[in-house]
């Protein structure tokens, strides 16, 4: 089960192309400017299971796949399970936004299990006074795009080319 305050349909603010995004309800970062402050309550979301939430991620075959918040990494068995779903039972792939660095995430079991089935990786809390309106897909330039599986292989980070 996830606490999802809402999953936004064909939005294009969450990656690349039309994305199903998942927000979920959870984040302790309370990073000062966060465009999204709403998600940081914990018991602010409604339970929803991988079931139902697949029921909506398969219903747009051309749309991936984005996990926010909130963050994500707060519910990592849950976002583990439904990334599982994803990978078994579609051709999507899967971005995700943390206030978490990548190198924190990956020395932990419990967070790499969820790293192994993520395709990018947009990390590190939002820091207001490095806000950039002209980066793609994050606020602030401290925030990284990373390629996950080739960081995993090169065990560093890997960022994504900023031109698609």
């Amino acid at each position: 089960m996830i606490s999802v305050i809402d999953i936004i349909e064909d939005t294009m603010v969450d990656g690349p192309g039309f994305r199903t995004s998942i927000y979920c309800a959870g984040c302790s970062h309370a990073c000062p400017g966060c465009h999204n402050p709403q998600s940081w309550d914990f018991g602010h979301g409604r339970k929803m299971s991988t079931g139902a939430i697949m029921d909506v991620i398969k219903a747009d075959p051309y749309a991936n796949v984005t996990f926010s918040g909130g963050d994500p990494m707060y519910q990592a068995e849950g976002f583990t399970e439904l990334a599982g779903a994803i990978k078994t039972q579609t051709n999507k792939d899967i971005w995700c936004f943390t206030g978490f660095t990548f190198e924190s995430l990956a020395s932990k079991p419990r967070y790499r299990r969820l790293l192994e089935l993520i395709d990018v990786l947009v990390d590190g809390p939002f820091v207001q006074s490095l806000k950039d309106a002209d980066l793609l897909f994050r606020g602030s330039s401290n925030q990284r795009l990373i390629d996950v599986p080739a960081s995993l292989r090169a065990q560093k980070v890997v960022e994504m080319s900023p031109l698609w």
